[in-house]
């Protein structure tokens, strides 16, 4: 009996070592990204939904549909702007960390859980009235095993809502030119 003890306990410490080692071939920095094109608008406009938190309640689902309880700062537009979304139970804090004439960066907070540093980029195209908006994520994950393989399923969990977002922004802004 205890040699059955014996093998089961080597042989499961050898499978999370195993484990353990090819997950550290997996990257500990995930980047999501999504795009999209929005047509009959200028920059003016877009930079004013985005840079200003308040105005997300436009476009963006979460702050859209009441579904989160979302408490502003002080401070709603720019640089140090923030907010804080509580949603089943759980708060995350939202800070714009930086704001150019091509890109709004805000990183998003929340107890337990990864930072995750996103920006939202935005570029004229070629033809008239026409810019690409790009929302970028990127999510620092610890060397533990079960993050890393979170890492490979990251896209497909998070992708969806960052196309929901920016097809909301995109439908706002062009019914409302």
């Amino acid at each position: 009996m205890m040699r059955f003890i014996k093998a089961f306990i080597f042989g499961i410490t050898g499978l999370f070592i195993v484990i353990t080692l090819l997950s550290l071939l997996i990257t500990s920095n995930v980047r999501v990204s999504r795009a999209t094109v929005i047509n009959n608008t200028s920059l003016d406009k877009l930079y004013q939904q985005i840079a200003d938190l308040k105005n997300w309640q436009n476009w963006h689902p979460i702050f859209k549909t009441g579904v989160a309880v979302i408490n502003f700062g002080k401070v709603t537009a720019g640089k140090n702007a923030a907010c804080d979304i509580v949603y089943n139970n759980k708060t995350t804090h939202l800070l714009i960390t930086g704001t150019d004439s091509s890109s709004i960066k805000f990183i998003l907070k929340s107890a337990g859980e990864n930072d995750i540093e996103n920006a939202i980029n935005f570029a004229p195209l070629t033809s008239a009235r026409e810019i690409r908006v790009e929302w970028r994520a990127l999510t620092k994950l610890h060397w533990y095993p079960w993050e890393k393989v979170y890492a490979i399923f990251i896209d497909k969990i998070t992708g969806p809502g960052y196309d929901a977002a920016l097809n909301g922004l995109k439908d706002f802004i062009e019914k409302n030119p």
